[in-house]
């Protein structure tokens, strides 16, 4: 009876194994392999056609060396410090709109969530029409009203909040949803009873819906920081390599892509690669730290 139940239990590990294969199986291809060879090659030169020479900590050495690499460093810390604080504050903010008993609220939502799922290289392409300064719409309302036209794009000065504007635009809509599900999660109960107490509605928003939502909040910015410090195709879409504003504006993925592919430094590139994650992993560890002070799980 025992060597049954033994078999029985042997064979449950078996096929529980078998199930789990193909997807650790392809993480280990697709993501912790190209994470090791990354970090393997931020040791070494690896030049065109992935010719490989140990470099040892040359490659670091250079990264903190480089002014570019410390200006690319800079403008994502200011992606980070405009996109991700705007994003949070309009998502909720429309969240608790759509969240109101008004007309037309799910064809609402549905338009606030479009840019979450169109293509990056298509929203990046129509707001670079809409940027131009020749015959972008934007420019031809400024003209209409008497402003003369700004050069969004090239300018060294608005490029970059030109930029911010179009990520927020393109996240705002996918937080929104998320938020909009963590307010509605929220019982009435408690509204019911802080109205009998008096409680007006900026009272129950801020006493009430704030402080129950923080585990939502956390999840959004969490993730709004990781996909901002990642930040890629809306800058490479719209800034052309030799705009002006190329160095104000590149992030630190598109340093990398460009070391990487353009310049066949990938050897460079990869510690770039490295740099920007230990970054991440750092603010995610600060963030998962703090969050025991402000965020509320009852």
């Amino acid at each position: 009876m025992g060597n049954n139940k033994k078999d029985k239990s042997s064979k449950d590990y078996v096929w529980g194994y078998l199930m789990i294969s193909p997807l650790v199986l392809g993480l280990g291809i697709f993501y912790f392999y190209p994470v090791f060879k990354v970090f393997l090659d931020s040791f070494h030169e690896v030049g065109a056609f992935n010719r490989s020479k140990w470099a040892g900590l040359a490659n670091y050495q250079k990264m903190f060396s480089d002014p570019v690499m410390w200006e690319a460093l800079g403008n994502t810390f200011k992606y980070v410090l405009i996109i991700v604080p705007c994003t949070i504050v309009l998502a909720l903010v429309l969240a608790c709109f759509l969240n109101m008993g008004i007309k037309g609220r799910s064809a609402l939502r549905v338009i606030y969530f479009i840019p979450a799922i169109t293509m990056g290289a298509a929203v990046a392409m129509i707001w670079r029409w809409m940027y131009n300064g020749d015959y972008g719409i934007l420019n031809f309302i400024l003209n209409k009203i008497g402003v003369d036209s700004i050069q969004f794009l090239s300018n060294p000065h608005t490029a970059l909040a030109a930029i911010s504007v179009v990520a927020i635009w393109s996240n705002v809509g996918y937080n929104m949803i998320i938020l909009l599900a963590g307010i509605q999660g929220i019982s009435k109960s408690y509204y019911e009873a802080a109205a009998i107490d008096g409680a007006n509605k900026r009272k129950q928003f801020f006493h009430i819906t704030i402080p129950l939502v923080t585990p939502t909040l956390f999840f959004v910015t969490i993730t709004s920081l990781i996909s901002t410090f990642q930040t890629f195709d809306t800058i490479y879409m719209m800034v052309d390599k030799k705009n002006l504003a190329m160095e104000g504006t590149q992030s630190m993925v598109v340093y990398f892509y460009r070391n990487a592919f353009e310049y066949s430094k990938k050897g460079y590139a990869s510690a770039l690669a490295v740099l920007l994650f230990l970054i991440i992993m750092i603010v995610t560890a600060i963030q998962m730290k703090l969050q025991k002070k402000w965020v509320n799980y009852e």
